[in-house]
């Protein structure tokens, strides 16, 4: 059974009708990936807003950090399985498969991220992205140090809990709006 044919339940505007750097927006997209994000369609609902939401994507997910690109997108899975995100789980699982070349990681992150083999600086950081996501009100000393035992600097531990929370909003919107994800995220990087 597929997923339902909406991008979200608040609709999306026409590609037509955006401003012309966002129409830029969405030609590059379309050249790179073959297609739009759905969250970008999603978000052009108040352009100004998506605007903001790609300059803070960026920012976090793909500028200089002590935490890799594949480290980032793992953790956005983790987060999203807390909070059962549907888009993000997709669109972010086919992230985590591209990126480490694993047809079953980007799996094992949604599902149960405990059962990955992964070295202990990354399982520090998904355990941390889990208790931020979950319970972020159990944050304490404690924590910051056992990610500091496992390698994290104190940028690290910036860029860590940035990355976290934009996924919570993320998500929290996402949810909002019943967005569905690209179809081309399931198939993305399966091998």
């Amino acid at each position: 059974m597929p997923q339902p044919d909406h991008i979200s339940k608040l609709g999306v505007p026409d590609a037509d009708s955006l401003d012309p750097d966002l129409q830029a927006i969405w030609r590059k997209c379309v050249d790179k990936l073959g297609f739009v994000p759905n969250v970008y369609s999603a978000y052009s609902l108040k352009p100004q807003r998506l605007r903001h939401f790609m300059a803070m994507y960026n920012e976090i997910m793909l500028s200089d950090s002590g935490l890799s690109r594949l480290e980032r997108e793992m953790v956005a899975v983790v987060v999203s399985s807390a909070n059962r995100c549907y888009y993000c789980l997709v669109a972010h699982g086919a992230a985590v498969r591209m990126l480490s070349g694993d047809p079953e990681l980007g799996e094992m992150m949604a599902l149960n991220y405990r059962v990955a083999k992964l070295d202990p600086r990354q399982r520090a950081m998904l355990d941390y992205a889990w208790k931020m996501t979950a319970t972020p009100w159990l944050v304490e000393d404690a924590d910051r140090d056992a990610l500091r035992a496992a390698g994290l600097s104190n940028d690290d531990l910036f860029d860590l809990a940035e990355t976290v929370a934009f996924f919570n909003l993320s998500n929290r919107m996402a949810s909002a709006t019943d967005m569905m994800p690209n179809r081309e995220y399931h198939r993305s990087a399966r091998g």
